[in-house]
C-alpha cells in the first residue's frame, strides 16, 4: 500500500507541472508553522485552534440553500492558515470531514447531522473541481456532464468541496471513485484572492473559504449575502499577518 501510495504522488507531481485550475484547492503546500500543533497549547472547544489564534470571532452565520461537504485532507486540519474551518462554522448546513481516500458511496448520499439538515428528497452532489484533461493522466475518468435541470434547484444540490493543497487534492480525487463520478463545477468570473497569507501556484487559485463562497453565490445567484463572511475572512486573514509576524514588529 505504501508503494501503492508512494506511486500516486510522484504521478501527480509530475502531471501537477501544467496543472491550471480555478476552484478551491488553490494553496501552497507549505507545512505549518513549528508549534502551531504543540500539545500544550490549550484549543478552543469550537474552532479546535490555540486559544491565542481563536478565529471564533470571525465566525460568520449565512442563510444558504445548497448543502456543503467539505472533504478536507488530514494536513489541512491544524494547519494555522487553513480557512476550512471558519467556512464549515459559518455554514449551517455544511459538514466538514477529514481523510485522504473517500472510497463509500454512503458519505455522498448521507443526511447531514440534525442541527445542519435541509428536510427533503436527498440532494444533487457536485464537485467544486475544474475539468481538467491532465486529470486523465492519472487515469481519473472524465466527469459526467452537469444536468441543466440541477442549477434551477439550488436547495436540492450539495456542493462537494476538497479542502488541501492542489497535489493532495488532485491524490484525493485519484483515490476516490465516487468523487470521479459527479459531476464538477468550474467557477466562472473570479476576483482576485484575498488570501494574502498563503501563496497561490497560479493566477485564479482561491483559498476553500473564497472558493466555495464564489461557488454558491454562482448556484444560488445571491453574492451580496456572502459579502459578510468574505468581509470577515479578511479580518482573519489580518489576524493571521499579525500572528506571523516577528514578536517585535507586532503592535502593542
Amino acid at each position: 500500500m505504501q508503494r501503492a501510495s508512494a506511486a500516486i504522488d510522484l504521478i501527480v507531481a509530475q502531471s501537477s507541472t501544467n496543472f491550471s485550475a480555478d476552484s478551491s484547492a488553490g494553496s501552497s503546500g507549505s507545512p505549518p508553522a513549528q508549534g502551531a500543533t504543540r500539545p500544550d497549547r490549550t484549543r478552543c472547544a469550537v474552532c479546535e485552534r490555540p486559544q491565542p489564534a481563536c478565529l471564533c470571532a470571525w465566525v460568520t452565520p449565512v442563510a444558504h440553500e445548497v448543502e456543503v461537504l467539505i472533504l478536507q485532507h488530514p494536513l489541512e486540519g491544524h494547519h494555522p492558515k487553513g480557512s476550512a474551518r471558519l467556512l464549515h462554522l459559518s455554514l449551517p448546513h455544511s459538514r466538514l470531514v477529514t481523510g485522504e481516500v473517500f472510497a463509500d458511496v454512503a458519505l455522498l448520499a448521507a443526511p447531514f447531522e440534525a442541527g445542519g439538515a435541509v428536510a427533503g428528497a436527498p440532494r444533487h452532489n457536485l464537485l467544486l473541481y475544474p475539468d481538467s484533461p491532465q486529470d486523465q493522466a492519472l487515469g481519473v475518468p472524465a466527469p459526467p456532464a452537469l444536468p441543466a435541470g440541477w442549477l434551477r434547484e439550488p436547495a436540492m444540490l450539495r456542493l462537494v468541496v476538497l479542502d488541501g493543497t492542489w497535489r493532495k487534492s488532485r491524490k484525493m480525487l485519484y483515490l476516490s471513485p465516487p468523487l470521479q463520478q459527479l459531476p464538477r463545477l468550474s467557477l466562472q468570473g473570479l476576483p482576485p484572492s484575498r488570501y494574502s497569507i498563503r501563496k497561490a501556484h497560479r493566477p485564479g487559485q482561491l483559498s476553500t473559504l473564497e472558493a466555495t463562497c464564489a461557488a454558491l453565490a454562482q448556484l444560488e445567484g445571491h453574492a451580496e449575502k456572502f459579502q459578510p463572511l468574505l468581509t470577515a475572512f479578511d479580518g482573519f486573514v489580518a489576524q493571521q499577518m499579525d500572528w506571523s509576524a516577528p514578536a517585535f514588529s507586532r503592535p502593542g
